[in-house]
């Protein structure tokens, strides 16, 4: 696993402009009041989780929720489907989904829309912790209406250098998906190639024409 380095400290924010700019110019109505942005902790998103049913990213003690529509996530269940398929007979490690909070650095908590994690992270196997201190070996997110191009920006940043080896950002709109394997390098595949793991999960291939044809089905009756 890379050595995960920790992200230099932002300066406190001044306005709530100033905050949604470094949240990744994100709508406030994302953004919880209680408790107060910058005094949130892990403990309140399993809590809000528990309670509410409700998933919130804990972001510089802020929390934001989670942007995800209905076509968004049956592609990660798709991917999930595909992924566990693949990992689960080989004994490579675990997927988790939309809901598998992982705690990057202190204060700071993601929720990959899907994600493969290697037993080698995992040595004492599956954590009790309903936020885990742990950084997923690639992680998945499936970009929806609520989300800026800079929140995602800064979300693969954060993979990276919490140890991630590779990131998948999946755009429905556009029906491709953009490869990172390092924070600045990637490719970008339309409906006519195929995802592949990589040196991450070696084998694996996912059809984007076939993943993507998912949501634009019509019923045969």
């Amino acid at each position: 696993m890379a050595t995960a380095t920790l992200p230099p400290a932002a300066p406190p924010a001044q306005t709530m402009a100033d905050l949604l700019d470094r949240l990744g110019g994100i709508s406030p109505e994302r953004v919880r009041m209680s408790p107060p942005p910058g005094t949130a902790t892990v403990k309140d998103v399993v809590d809000i989780d528990a309670k509410e049913h409700r998933l919130f990213e804990l972001v510089d003690g802020v929390l934001v929720e989670k942007a995800m529509g209905f076509k968004e996530s049956m592609l990660a269940i798709a991917i999930a489907s595909a992924l566990r398929a693949f990992v689960i007979p080989r004994k490579l490690g675990v997927i988790t989904g939309s809901d598998g909070m992982m705690r990057l650095f202190p204060g700071l908590v993601r929720m990959p829309d899907v994600a493969y994690v290697s037993w080698t992270r995992m040595p004492g196997g599956v954590p009790k912790e309903a936020a885990p201190v742990l950084a997923p070996d690639l992680a998945v997110e499936v970009i929806s209406e609520g989300n800026t191009k800079a929140e995602m920006d800064r979300k693969r940043g954060e993979y990276f250098s919490a140890g991630a080896r590779l990131v998948w950002l999946i755009d429905p709109r556009t029906r491709t998906a953009t490869v990172f394997t390092d924070p600045s390098t990637s490719t970008v595949l339309d409906e006519t190639k195929s995802l592949n793991g990589e040196d991450v999960l070696p084998g694996f291939t996912l059809s984007l024409r076939d993943l993507f044809a998912e949501i634009h089905a019509v019923p045969d009756v």
